[in-house]
């Protein structure tokens, strides 16, 4: 018998094929940016294209000697020791592995595909674990099955009142006034939610074939644009609600748009996404031929999801290396500096990627290392 979830594994190849989003080519070209000898003609690279790369492998050596335990400084690097930045893999950043971890896989709560997607829409919307702990701590277990919206509403209208912050900054999640009728934001997306579950959006989801119609489904909600659709797909797809592959459908934000403008002069004839999944295909053979030593996720290579956020860092990142190079927004600073967060992390990721043993006796070798050497 065939599974849902085999289904859409065995038409991702076939059916998994991104339409033309009608992104553009990102306006005019930018001036006088330098050019590298191309050797991936008719595609014609900036300086900032070997920057990326480097950018990809240093990030992830720190990943791996803050995962160590190593002492810091983890970089020679003077923007990274600075400034902040995401991991070169998306689901290895904070809030992602509180989503997957404590959100996603939970023992204690119902693993059903319309539970399941409510606590990921919900933690989604407002992408703040303090958020999601604060709900956790006045209502107890987060289901669908006891989903109150006077309930909620209280705890986050009295939280606000307090002055704190409900909503993550990482993103702007529109109001949906006009369509749900409140002044208040966090009321309008909770109606919001109603509505994806009223419409059966979990079970449309999980009999979807590919990632596209996956995120056609969400995009086709008020408020949700491309971006947020292609964000909620990616998190639900870290679930077992859908199987779909990473490396046939992206759709590239603003801040990315802004980093492939920098890498390079000429897109050679290829729109956005194709550029990504070009950069997503040529990862190993980049890395050699700069002599980079580029450490997997334990074997996982960078996806289209990963590839489409380096470009976002890398656009953030070469404000400060490559201050002549423009992008679109033209913006010249980096706004969030970097600071320690003593919190640890203990790294786990989706089961049907097949790293998490690995990872559990890379972690088991670094301990005794670290025993041996006391």
């Amino acid at each position: 018998m065939v599974t849902k979830r085999q289904k859409q594994s065995s038409e991702n190849t076939g059916q998994d094929k991104q339409l033309s989003l009608d992104i553009g080519n990102s306006g005019e070209k930018a001036i006088s940016s330098p050019v590298i000898i191309s050797h991936i003609s008719p595609i014609k690279p900036t300086v900032v294209f070997n920057t990326y790369w480097q950018f990809a492998a240093e990030r992830q050596k720190i990943f791996f000697k803050k995962l160590e335990n190593a002492p810091m400084p983890w970089t020679d690097d003077p923007i990274l020791s600075t400034y902040k930045f995401t991991n070169a893999y998306r689901a290895s950043d904070r809030t992602s592995q509180y989503l997957i971890r404590n959100v996603i896989y939970r023992d204690d709560l119902p693993s059903s595909i319309n539970e399941v997607f409510f606590r990921i829409i919900l933690f989604k919307i407002f992408n703040k674990i303090e958020t999601w702990e604060l709900l956790e701590n006045n209502i107890g277990h987060i289901t669908y099955a006891d989903y109150s919206f006077e309930r909620y509403d209280k705890i986050l209208t009295e939280t606000m009142q307090s002055g704190q912050t409900i909503y993550s900054a990482a993103y702007i999640m529109p109001s949906g006034g006009k369509t749900f009728g409140y002044t208040t934001k966090h009321r309008n997306n909770l109606k919001l939610i109603e509505k994806m579950m009223a419409d059966n959006l979990p079970q449309k989801l999980a009999e979807s074939r590919n990632m596209h119609q996956g995120f056609d489904l969400l995009h086709s909600y008020p408020t949700i644009g491309d971006f947020l659709a292609y964000q909620f797909i990616t998190d639900v797809n870290y679930s077992e609600i859908t199987n779909y592959s990473e490396m046939a459908f992206v759709v590239p934000g603003p801040g990315a748009l802004d980093g492939i403008r920098k890498c390079f002069l000429d897109l050679g004839g290829l729109n956005e996404p194709e550029i990504i999944k070009f950069m997503a295909e040529r990862q190993e053979l980049e890395f050699e031929r700069l002599g980079l030593n580029y450490q997997s996720l334990w074997g996982r290579k960078l996806q289209l999801i990963d590839c489409q956020n380096l470009f976002c860092e890398v656009d953030k990142y070469s404000r400060m290396k490559h201050p002549e190079i423009s992008g679109i927004s033209g913006r010249t600073r980096i706004k969030q500096k970097y600071s320690v967060n003593v919190q640890p992390i203990s790294y786990w990721y989706p089961p049907k990627w097949k790293i998490n043993q690995t990872i559990e006796e890379y972690t088991k070798i670094q301990a005794s290392g670290r025993s041996k050497s006391n």
